[in-house]
Formats: structure tokens, sequence, C-alpha cells
């Protein structure tokens, strides 16, 4: 796979700068207490897959904050029908997945935002858990690491299931705890032992910085 571009564009890293720094990181640092480990562990440009555990609906914009650049995450595909938020969402690195064709839409659509040069976040377990672990990891990060040939970073985000309790309406000032681990190679190929093997290297990684805690 070619890469056409080394970085997100321009008008992507504004609208994550700006949203940044007038919303999540205030929000994180001011209410839930942030700490970030290992920032600069990350690439700063060029096709990155990130893989990490998943516990809230906050961890997609707390995760892109604490990697210091543009992190794209699937959305909805109906999202991207509404007039004034598709434009804004598209820019700031969601892409679109049909209801129905999940893995295949996310595969082909993740493929061409690393083309772009972007940063595409995807969580292992694939949905969240309440306690931030990941019992079983899906291969679908460890599948388009191998097809477009880009690493993967394993991150870590720490106290996040406590943010928002079932029925509640706000959000809790609960401690968030982000570790940032090391860069690891794609699979050099796409057979299933292979991408297991990383997958589970990544979610073992995960798991080992998790334990860290606080």
């Amino acid at each position: 796979m070619t890469m056409a571009q080394e970085r997100e564009p321009f008008i992507s890293l504004a609208l994550y700068h700006l949203f940044k720094w007038s919303v999540v990181s205030p929000v994180l640092h001011g209410y839930f207490r942030g700490r970030i480990y290992g920032a600069k562990k990350v690439p700063k440009q060029g096709p990155l897959i990130i893989v990490a555990n998943h516990a809230s609906n906050f961890d997609p914009p707390l995760l892109s904050n604490c990697i210091g650049r543009p992190v794209s995450f699937m959305a909805k595909e109906s999202l991207f029908r509404v007039p004034v938020l598709a434009p804004a969402i598209r820019a700031y690195g969601a892409y679109p997945v049909k209801r129905g064709s999940a893995d295949r839409s996310a595969i082909r659509e993740a493929l061409r935002q690393l083309e772009n040069g972007w940063a595409v976040g995807i969580f292992l377990q694939g949905i969240r858990t309440s306690d931030g672990r990941i019992p079983d990891p899906k291969l679908g990060a460890a599948l388009i690491a191998a097809k477009a040939q880009v690493p993967l970073l394993p991150v870590s985000l720490w106290g996040t299931e406590k943010i928002l309790k079932k029925g509640a309406l706000l959000p809790r000032p609960a401690a968030v705890t982000v570790r940032i681990g090391e860069v690891l190679p794609p699979p050099l190929t796409k057979d299933k032992a292979e991408l297991r093997a990383i997958t589970q290297r990544c979610a073992d990684e995960i798991h080992s910085l998790h334990e860290l805690g606080r």
C-alpha cells in the first residue's frame, strides 16, 4: 500500500487543536485530574493505528487529546446525512460505517484514512467493557495494519468507566490516567495466526499499562 500523505489535512489539524485546547484538555486536566504518560512515544506524523481499551463514550476525545494529534474514529453512517454535522465530523476525522457491513466498510474506510496520513483509532474489544479490560480482542486492527503496513500503538485508558454511571445525567469528576505504550511493527502477513499473535500482544501491553493504575 502506497501512502499518499504524511499527515491529515491542515483544516483537520486546526479543528483538532481548537477543540483540544478550548474544551477537551481543560476538562481532562481540570475536571478529571488527568494524567498522561508516554506522550513522547507517539509518532507525530505518518499513518498510525492507535489500539486501546474502551469503557466510556468519553474515550475517543480523551484518547485523541492525549495522543497529541488528530485520531480518526468510525461513526454511524446516518450522522453523515446531517447537513451541518456531516462536514464537521468528517473534517475532524470521523469516517462512516454502514450498518450490517461494519467489518468490511470499517476496514475500507480506515485504509482510506491511513492513505491520507491519519492516525486511526480502534478499540480492540470493539465495544465498551465495564472495567476497561479486553477479554476478547478482535483481529480488525491487526488486519488493517497488515494490509496498510503501518505500525500499531497500544494505549491504556484508566478510570473512564467511572465518568458516567448508568442512568446518570452528568459526568462525575473521576480520576483519569492515560498511558501510552511502545510502537509495535505491523504483521508481515495476513495469516490468522500472526494476526492473533500481534492482537494478543497489543492486548497484553494495554493490560500491563492498565494495571499500573493511577
